[in-house]
């Protein structure tokens, strides 16, 4: 048996606010596909199907208080929603909470701490995590942790307009304040064909904002546009 079916979960279970009645539930949400490659005597599976339970649970849950309280254009609340469910959003909440000690990866995997795989495997298990509540409590307990956990951040989110993509709001604030539209540029591409970097710069007119990179040109304008909001200070809701 794995010496990390014997944590102890208790102050996991008191930072999420839900005691598990079936710990299985839990340790299933925790366990990343990696972890088996190395652990071939573990007796439960990895996290993928609870995550995809959990992603219908938590788009239910979000869509019905959006839907009841807010009498807003269905494209406001898709967007509003896309913002509160997307990995970004999910991986801050699930560092949050603290439970990335509790991952079971492989040592590959623990070792690679601030990459964008990472952020998607503390989505991904913030979503195991909704999956094993909705089946341990039903969904009157999985309602109530994505309100407490999840939905609390939309007030925040609404304040500084981060339903708004950063492509979108820096191109409307400089339309508004300086009446220009900002364009993107390739500055460089780096690696081989299958695995490229961009980097690319945003600039008001002939004035480079700022850069930003990515594995695409679209990853890397998003970047490089969240950049210049930050660099023109536009990334407040006041602004």
């Amino acid at each position: 048996m794995s010496q990390d079916l014997k944590l102890d979960y208790k102050s996991l279970e008191e930072r999420l606010d839900y005691e598990f009645k079936n710990k299985d539930f839990l340790i299933k949400a925790l366990t990343h596909r990696s972890y088996l490659n190395e652990h071939s005597d573990f007796p439960f599976e990895h996290n993928e199907r609870l995550e995809f339970l959990g992603d219908a649970v938590l788009e239910l849950v979000v869509t019905e208080y959006l839907y009841l309280n807010y009498a807003n254009p269905e494209g406001e609340l898709t967007n509003w929603r896309a913002s509160l469910v997307n990995a970004k959003t999910l991986a801050s909440i699930a560092t949050q909470l603290s439970f990335e000690e509790y991952l079971l990866l492989s040592k590959g995997e623990a070792k690679d701490k601030n990459s964008k795989a990472r952020m998607y495997i503390l989505a991904n298990a913030m979503e195991s995590i909704i999956g094993a509540i909705y089946l341990d409590g039903g969904y009157l307990a999985a309602d109530k942790f994505i309100k407490k956990h999840i939905l609390s951040h939309l007030p925040f989110i609404l304040k500084n307009q981060l339903y708004i993509d950063p492509k979108s709001k820096f191109q409307e604030t400089a339309q508004e304040l300086l009446g220009v539209t900002p364009n993107y540029k390739v500055l460089k591409e780096t690696g081989p064909d299958h695995n490229k970097e961009f980097t690319v710069g945003v600039f008001l007119e002939k004035d480079l904002i700022a850069i930003g990179s990515g594995t695409s040109k679209q990853e890397a304008q998003i970047a490089a546009a969240q950049a210049g909001l930050e660099a023109k200070r536009w990334n407040k809701s006041e602004a």
